[in-house]
């Protein structure tokens, strides 16, 4: 499964030019540059501000039926998502997804673009519906383009993130059916 952008598209449509694609283990440096910039920054994932890359490989390649994919253009990578079951048994029929952007290409639509990929990809692999566990209230961008992508905010958690700059701010949970 992949996807090219349209470049004739709204303004949602990353520049034109550009392939979401099942992640290869090729990718990973090029994925390892956008995840560790945004993994220390700490202020929109719940992962260790530490996690070394060895462990973040792990997490994100994940087994079967997880899978990563990339955004590339001229096998740059430009972006990249992960989907896989939010939960086992009698909730594996939910799936969760996280998207990283490398920060030259933010604000693009890009990440909508891989929000889009993993939706069709879920409905694929049989999934029902889609739950992000742990929306940063704070990044703003992100909640409203979930919110665009059909998620609703179904709780909050208060002070459930301890942002680098901002103190306590809590973490939505986000849900839309496939």
């Amino acid at each position: 499964m992949s996807a090219t952008a349209d470049p004739t598209a709204g303004s949602d449509t990353p520049a034109a030019g550009f392939e979401i694609r099942p992640a290869i283990e090729a990718d990973w440096p090029g994925m390892w540059a956008i995840l560790e910039p945004v993994i220390r920054a700490g202020d929109t994932f719940t992962w260790d501000r530490d996690t070394a890359e060895d462990e973040a490989r792990v997490r994100w390649f994940k087994d079967s039926p997880g899978q990563a994919f990339v955004a590339v253009r001229d096998d740059a990578v430009l972006g990249t998502g992960e989907l896989h079951a939010n939960q086992g048994g009698g909730g594996s029929h939910v799936a969760n997804a996280g998207y990283m952007v490398h920060p030259d290409h933010g604000g693009k639509g890009l990440a909508k673009a891989l929000c889009a990929y993993s939706l069709d990809a879920a409905r694929a692999a049989g999934f029902r519906a889609m739950q992000f566990n742990a929306v940063v209230e704070s990044n703003v961008r992100a909640v409203a383009a979930w919110q665009a992508m059909g998620f609703e905010i179904v709780g909050t958690v208060p002070e459930a993130f301890h942002h680098p700059a901002l103190g306590y701010v809590g973490l939505h949970v986000m849900y839309r059916k496939l």
